[in-house]
């Protein structure tokens, strides 16, 4: 029976990107569910994804997997390094500013500052 690694090889040939590749070796050591669940997406995008068929633009999950089970970091112009899924979490939020909360008023100067920084969306979940 094949695992995840065998089938998004079958999906990607040889042009599978290395991230993919690590996304798939997560889901077989645990579940695509979990593997969702810690990349805050949903089982579906990472389905799509493992299969090559994932309709949008794919920097933003490849952002996530990266931070997450790569330990990529981003250099914050507040926080220092950060990782990478909790820098694009941030930029996310950064979008509208809120006064009720300092760290969101804080993050917001911080993320409209930064070259990272992009006000529209990387990807079809954030």
């Amino acid at each position: 029976m094949n695992g995840p690694l065998d089938n998004a090889r079958a999906a990607w040939g040889e042009d599978m990107p290395d991230w993919v590749q690590t996304l798939a070796i997560q889901c077989g050591k645990t579940s695509q569910a979990r593997v969702a669940k810690a990349l805050g997406r949903s089982t579906t995008i990472v389905s799509q994804i493992l299969n090559n068929k994932y309709p949008a633009g794919t920097a933003g999950i490849e952002e996530r997997v990266r931070g997450v089970f790569e330990k990529a970091m981003a250099d914050c112009p507040s926080l220092g390094p950060i990782p990478v899924n909790q820098c694009q979490d941030w930029r996310g939020k950064a979008g509208e500013f809120l006064v009720g909360n300092p760290m969101r008023v804080r993050m917001y100067r911080a993320c409209h500052r930064c070259p990272r920084y992009k006000p529209e969306p990387e990807d079809a979940e954030g």
